[in-house]
């Protein structure tokens, strides 16, 4: 079997793959509607909520969008340390938003201090943070940013962009008090692409509901008031809600817990193997994800030539993304990868060392 270290899309399994065969009933069926209100129940468990998870029909940038249009009437405070967090400011400002940043270089996290000195000069809406940066391998301190919030501006929104971690990390959305706090289907949770989740408190639904220009497809208050009937405003990607349906179970059969050790302790060797070899992780401890492993490419490999090798041991890992493309690399250990296949993995990566 081929696998894919990249940090999604990534590898599924083949009964969740076979699940998006079933055939097709109508989505306003009873029966469509018992499987759509059960995946969502099964989610609030991943979520650790007991507010609602929005099943979306569309990337994880989309809910990026639902978020600005439906939680920011004026300003929001976007943290940025990598590609994905300054993808949620473009967002921002494509729609109209006073989208004002803190910024840190690529491989920094942001500090609880910056988030509280911004926080501090002026009054924002809501704040944007992604949890685990996707393009440095940063995983930002989410529990001590979301104190800050709640100690210096208490009505100000949290809006966590968990893409390339939830399923895979363990992120207590009610505890840590987030209120809107998304991901996709096509990485720790293993799934094809094409959905996207977001547990959303009522403290949001309530902004959103005096929100003007919240546009329709994004719409989070048309979209409650047909989840409340388990439905969609319009037709869902039915096959990927089957696909969710099966792997839900498979998620909460193998244990949550234990899934999360999983991934800390498969980077953990990615990691560990990376600095014996000479390249340093991006990242800093205790900043370095439990899903995807930003390496700095010391040796100045051709990640091209790299990926060529190893595609001839049907592995594939991904070349560093935006301005560190070449200068780094990248290896996802989430979702159906396990500690073997990483082992398998850096053993193959010290054959092409030996030739490169």
């Amino acid at each position: 079997m081929s696998h894919m270290f990249v940090p999604g899309p990534v590898d599924v399994a083949p009964e969740v793959l076979a699940a998006q065969t079933k055939p097709m009933i109508p989505h306003r069926s009873k029966d469509f509607e018992a499987i759509f209100k059960s995946t969502e129940e099964r989610a609030k468990k991943i979520f650790y909520t007991e507010s609602r998870v929005f099943q979306g029909s569309h990337s994880g940038s989309g809910m990026q969008e639902a978020g600005i249009r439906n939680f920011v009437e004026e300003s929001v405070l976007s943290c940025i340390n990598g590609s994905f967090s300054q993808r949620w400011n473009d967002v921002a400002i494509a729609n109209g938003k006073q989208a004002d940043k803190i910024e840190v270089e690529y491989g920094e996290a942001i500090t609880p201090d910056m988030l509280r000195d911004a926080l501090k000069k002026k009054h924002y809406e809501a704040v944007t943070i992604v949890h685990n940066e996707t393009s440095t391998g940063v995983e930002n301190p989410l529990k001590e940013l979301c104190h800050v919030v709640h100690e210096t501006s208490p009505d100000t929104l949290i809006l966590v962009d968990a893409v390339s971690s939830l399923a895979g990390v363990k992120i207590e959305m009610d505890a840590l008090g987030i209120d809107f706090l998304m991901t996709s289907s096509q990485k720790c949770f293993a799934l094809p692409p094409g959905l996207a989740l977001a547990g959303t408190s009522d403290r949001a639904m309530a902004k959103a509901a005096t929100v003007k220009n919240r546009g329709w497809y994004f719409d989070l208050v048309l979209m409650e008031k047909h989840r409340l009937k388990d439905s969609t405003p319009m037709t869902p990607a039915m096959s990927l809600i089957y696909a969710l349906d099966v792997q839900l179970d498979r998620i909460l059969a193998e244990g949550l817990d234990k899934r999360f050790a999983r991934h800390a302790a498969m980077s953990k060797y990615m990691q560990d193997w990376a600095i014996a070899h000479g390249m340093e992780p991006l990242a800093k401890e205790p900043y370095r994800s439990k899903t995807v492993v930003t390496i700095k490419n010391e040796h100045k490999w051709d990640i091209s030539a790299l990926n060529k090798f190893l595609q001839t041991k049907d592995m594939r890992i991904a070349n560093g993304y935006g301005k560190i493309k070449d200068l780094t690399y990248r290896v996802a250990t989430m979702g159906e990868t396990q500690l073997a296949d990483v082992k398998a993995l850096t053993e193959a990566m010290e054959e092409f060392m030996k030739q490169a």
